[in-house]
């Protein structure tokens, strides 16, 4: 009987790897396919109509499901869940890269478990080691001065947004992996979007292109990849491994995000890729393995 239960968990956490690392490759694209659409689109048209494709597909899939609506108290996680990954991460990161190429954003995604980690703190109650805030502090440090680095070609701005965008998306890592475990995995991100939608779909409306027809394919491509597989699909197996195999040790997968991301980058959009950068992201992501070791 033991042997069976010890049998099912190992199962389970593999599935669990398996969904996180899906989820992770997914996220990937995010930056270089928002880059790609936010050369012809607004960041306020693109922010509110991947919300509106993807809390459109959301709402059908609750339906046809018969979901159980959340409660009151789930329904303030999933605000805050929409404000940090429908609305802010979105947002933030589309007005980054209107200064910034996604390779050079993509560095910045090295704090994001830090990030999450912090909210962890705040809204799990978690008391992580001294040892954590060292490598967390270290890795901060290492995002800032590559960016205080670039000044002289890269824009502080762009940097300052995406730092946001990134705070903004470890709140909504954080508070959805909570959540996860009372609503489900993929009912979290779908709750958070049908409640984002009476705002977002009226906004995309309101900031569509003067000119559809002067839009070209791929910036409609672009717009597609982060509103159905980006807002929607990676979440649904992000959460959902979570969920299985844990969230400390899915959560590591996100380590991986920055060298994926560089290489989609230089793959579809043929930016440069630094020295610099890739030494960065390698420090950050030793810096995070740290955080991640002694984070209990």
């Amino acid at each position: 009987m033991a042997e069976i239960c010890i049998s099912k968990v190992e199962e389970n956490t593999t599935q669990g790897w398996l969904n996180g690392m899906i989820g992770v490759l997914l996220f990937s694209g995010s930056l270089p396919a928002t880059k790609i659409a936010v050369l012809e689109l607004s960041p306020m048209f693109l922010t509110a109509a991947r919300a509106s494709i993807a809390g459109v597909i959301a709402l059908v899939v609750l339906l046809f499901f018969k979901e159980k609506r959340p409660d009151r108290k789930q329904l303030s996680s999933l605000a805050i869940i929409a404000l940090g990954v429908v609305v802010g991460f979105p947002l933030l990161s589309a007005l980054a890269l209107q200064y910034v190429t996604s390779a050079h954003s993509i560095v910045f995604l090295g704090i994001l478990p830090v990030a999450t980690a912090v909210f962890g703190v705040i809204r799990g109650g978690e008391r992580p080691k001294p040892v954590f805030w060292i490598f967390s502090v270290i890795g901060s440090l290492l995002v800032v001065g590559y960016a205080v680095a670039q000044g002289l070609t890269a824009s502080p701005v762009g940097d300052i947004l995406m730092l946001a965008a990134v705070v903004f998306c470890g709140l909504g890592y954080a508070e959805g992996a909570k959540l996860t475990k009372t609503l489900g995995g993929w009912q979290v991100i779908s709750w958070a979007l049908v409640l984002a939608l009476p705002i977002m779909l009226p906004l995309s409306f309101f900031y569509k292109p003067v000119s559809v027809e002067a839009i070209s394919t791929g910036a409609w491509l672009g717009l597609a990849y982060v509103s159905v597989f980006s807002m929607f699909i990676a979440f649904i197996f992000w959460y959902r491994g979570l969920a299985q195999g844990g969230i400390a040790t899915v959560g590591q997968l996100q380590l991986l995000q920055p060298f994926l991301g560089l290489a989609v980058a230089t793959s579809l959009l043929h930016e440069a890729v630094s020295l610099d950068m890739i030494a960065v992201t390698v420090g950050v992501i030793l810096c995070v393995a740290g955080t991640k070791k002694f984070a209990k």
